[in-house]
């Protein structure tokens, strides 16, 4: 946790975009800012190169001005910071590969990186995904398996998830510690709310973040058995997005809740 707080100084623009994110990111964000922009003074540290970074992606986020994009984009600068700082105090080593090197032609994979999250950031009029956007970024700056191309990838996928999709991942994900409840899926349910989430569980299938696969019946064909939760499991793509946007962490009421709009209890 970061818990330093300073005054804003609004003379240094990328170091005041960051304190604008408190309205998502509370009072965290002038500690990050902190971290980030007064390394020598503070306690908390993250790793230099990745300081480096966030100071330069603040500073070309600066001069956003439609307010709540400006607030969006410092929030998930400032949850970068508050997930790289756990990652360190769990022995978690930045990567020490070319990503933060420049490449022949182009400028290093973490820019490009920063600009793709940062940018979902802002357009995501849902502000609930922006902490985990965040934690994408510092997950990657940790992680020598992921490079730029695949982030793109996870970030084109997240893009298309509503916010209960992303819960139903994170419950299906944790399923292990969690079980997932035993009852059946209505196939048909009554109401707007809960034929809208059984939808969204068909559109994860048919996506192929979830299997099983959407399986069609044929005409005149045998009832398929009723889909339940607890059948429900990541595929290699699903696992890519739970990983990547920190899922294990999404909120259990947020869980809890996604499970009560499909009409089922939890176990």
């Amino acid at each position: 946790m970061i818990d330093r707080v300073t005054e804003p100084d609004p003379s240094v623009p990328g170091r005041a975009l960051i304190e604008a994110g408190a309205p998502v990111a509370g009072s965290m964000c002038s500690a990050a800012a902190a971290v980030v922009f007064e390394s020598s003074s503070v306690a908390v540290q993250v790793d230099p190169r990745l300081a480096a970074c966030l100071r330069a992606a603040a500073a070309e986020a600066a001069p956003i001005s439609i307010p709540r994009e400006r607030v969006r984009a410092g929030a998930v600068l400032a949850f970068a910071v508050e997930h790289s700082v756990t990652l360190a105090r769990s022995a978690r080593r930045l990567r020490n590969d070319a990503f933060f090197a420049g490449r022949p032609g182009a400028r290093p994979a973490a820019g490009e990186v920063l600009e793709g999250i940062v940018t979902a950031a802002r357009l995501s009029a849902d502000e609930r995904r922006v902490r985990h956007l965040g934690y994408l970024l510092a997950e990657v700056a940790h992680s020598t398996d992921v490079d730029a191309e695949l982030v793109g990838r996870a970030l084109r996928l997240a893009e298309q998830l509503n916010w209960r999709q992303l819960a139903i991942l994170a419950g299906v994900g944790r399923r292990d510690r969690v079980p997932m409840p035993m009852a059946a899926l209505d196939d048909e349910p009554a109401g707007w709310n809960a034929w809208a989430a059984r939808e969204d569980v068909t559109d994860l299938q048919r996506s192929g973040l979830l299997d099983p696969p959407v399986t069609a019946r044929r005409p005149g064909g045998a009832a398929l058995p009723r889909l339940r939760a607890a059948d429900l499991r990541l595929t290699r793509r699903g696992v890519l997005v739970h990983r990547l946007l920190v899922l294990d962490v999404l909120r259990d009421d947020a869980v809890a809740a996604a499970l009560a709009d499909l009409g089922l209890p939890r176990s």
